[in-house]
This record gives C-alpha cells, structure tokens and sequence, in this order.
C-alpha cells in the first residue's frame, strides 16, 4: 500500500489497508489488543508507521496482515 508521508498512523493505515471497516472498528480492534505491530502488540492508535512496518489484525475471519510502503 503506498503512503504519501514518510509515516502514518496505525489508526489511518487500519481504514486504507482495508482491515478496519471504519475508523470506530479500527479504535475498538486496537483497544482490545488485536492489533500487532511487527509482532508486537499496539495499543496506541497514533502508533507512527514507517515503510516496512507488517501490521496484523486478529478478526473473526480469521488474522489478516499489511505491510507499511
């Protein structure tokens, strides 16, 4: 996914990568801690991505990922 910046935020990338319908859906998977960054779990919806960063969410469906570039 191309981003215009050098850095995004987690909630922003969540609503343009298509793993977050919306940005109430993106602030609760957050929230409840099914959002990963590089494997590490992300509780800040300001989190700044880089190019490179892999953000995984855990969704009924089953976990989906996107990486940041």
């Amino acid at each position: 996914m191309p981003i215009r910046d050098d850095v995004i935020r987690l909630g922003q990338f969540l609503k343009l990568a298509d793993l977050a319908e919306d940005g109430a859906q993106a602030r609760d998977l957050i929230a409840d801690g099914e959002v990963r960054v590089n494997d590490e779990v992300e509780l800040r919806r300001g989190r700044q991505l880089v190019r490179g960063d892999v953000v995984a969410v855990s969704l009924p469906t089953g976990e989906e990922s996107a990486q940041v570039g």
